[in-house]
């Protein structure tokens, strides 16, 4: 009689290694599945800085942006806060008259020209013809997408 040395035949060990494989796969599927299922994206931070111009433009810079921001989604204001807050002017970051243009009461400029709003981009406020230089103005930039306030900036900034 002769003896065979071979205690599991080569189908059923192929069987069990895939076996194993799929239950080892579904394991890991089933623990990293709860993660996936609650993606949010945390709100922006950010600081900006304003600079007043002799000519009566204000300048108002992104110096810290801890995520890039769709200019569809970014929304800018100016508010009157002289008694009641009225909102004098607005817009999003994306509009037409505002995004990359040049010589008009507010503009956007994109410094990466990556059509997003980052660290380094800024705005250009002409406060004698909006009327912000004198009063109680304030700029404010919200976020849409996180409803959150990037920035809420007093003007006319009083240079020492």
């Amino acid at each position: 009689m002769q003896r065979d040395d071979e205690a599991v035949s080569p189908v059923i060990a192929t069987v069990l290694l895939l076996a194993i494989t799929v239950l080892l796969s579904s394991m890991v599927f089933v623990m990293m599945a709860s993660t996936l299922d609650n993606v949010e994206k945390a709100e922006p931070q950010g600081k900006v800085s304003v600079r007043a111009l002799s000519n009566g433009y204000h300048v108002i810079s992104i110096t810290s942006l801890d995520q890039s921001l769709d200019p569809l989604k970014v929304e800018w204001s100016i508010v009157n806060q002289t008694g009641q807050s009225v909102t004098e002017h607005s817009g999003t970051v994306d509009d037409s008259d505002v995004y990359g243009t040049v010589g008009t009461n507010i503009s956007f400029h994109d410094r990466d020209a990556g059509w997003s709003v980052t660290k380094g981009d800024y705005f250009v406020l002409d406060c004698g013809s909006l009327g912000c230089n004198t009063g109680s103005h304030y700029f404010q930039l919200v976020d849409k997408g996180s409803d959150s306030v990037l920035a809420n900036i007093r003007l006319p900034v009083i240079e020492s």
